[in-house]
């Protein structure tokens, strides 16, 4: 199997945000910094790789009918320790993420992973599933907070690129983070068209 083909289809073919347009409250709701965003996709990461590796290690296990609700409890233990690891050595983050943090068990693209390829894979493929879903949620996420950061204080990961008197709020409210979104959106479309 062709690993680097499995990583570029979960970053570009399957862009999670950009192509798929699944994880759209995590993606809206901690973007307001590239820094928050890039965060929310390291932690949505980490949960998919080893929720991906675990499901292909014991899919042949589950019976069908306990399917999904043994596939939430694999990926809600993992939010856990996630949940407790940033707590005790990331305070900041933790604050800044907030509840998208407890929120990645819920979030589609894990258990849509999970369902889609990593009950029918091996855990070697699964991982490489889940690190390239999770490095297109990533970069996604980075892009979109780096955008609406730049646009609104005139910061990116706070470096100051132009003074922030000439930011514009809209940009680092909800409203910016649909515009943003769109626009990056459309643009992905074009590219794929050209």
């Amino acid at each position: 199997m062709n690993y680097f083909k499995i990583l570029m289809n979960g970053i570009v073919k399957e862009n999670p945000t950009f192509v798929l347009l699944l994880g759209m409250c995590p993606t809206l709701g901690t973007t307001s910094s590239a820094l928050n965003g890039m965060s929310m996709g390291l932690a949505t990461m980490a949960v998919l790789i080893f929720s991906n590796l675990i499901i292909s290690l014991i899919k042949n296990l589950v019976p069908d009918m306990v399917r999904i609700p043994c596939y939430i409890v694999v990926i809600a233990s993992l939010v856990t320790v996630l949940q407790m690891f940033m707590q005790a050595f990331t305070p900041a983050v933790y604050a800044s993420l907030g509840l998208f943090i407890p929120l990645i068990v819920v979030n589609c693209i894990i258990l849509g992973r999970a369902e889609a390829f990593a009950a029918k894979r091996g855990p070697v493929e699964s991982i490489f599933d889940g690190i390239g879903i999770g490095l297109g949620f990533t970069i996604a996420l980075t892009l979109l907070g780096g955008i609406r950061e730049l646009l609104g204080t005139g910061k990116v990961f706070d470096q100051t690129i132009f003074p922030e008197d000439y930011g514009m709020l809209l940009f680092v409210l909800a409203p910016g983070a649909f515009i943003a979104l769109g626009y990056l959106i459309a643009i992905v479309n074009r590219l794929k068209k050209a």
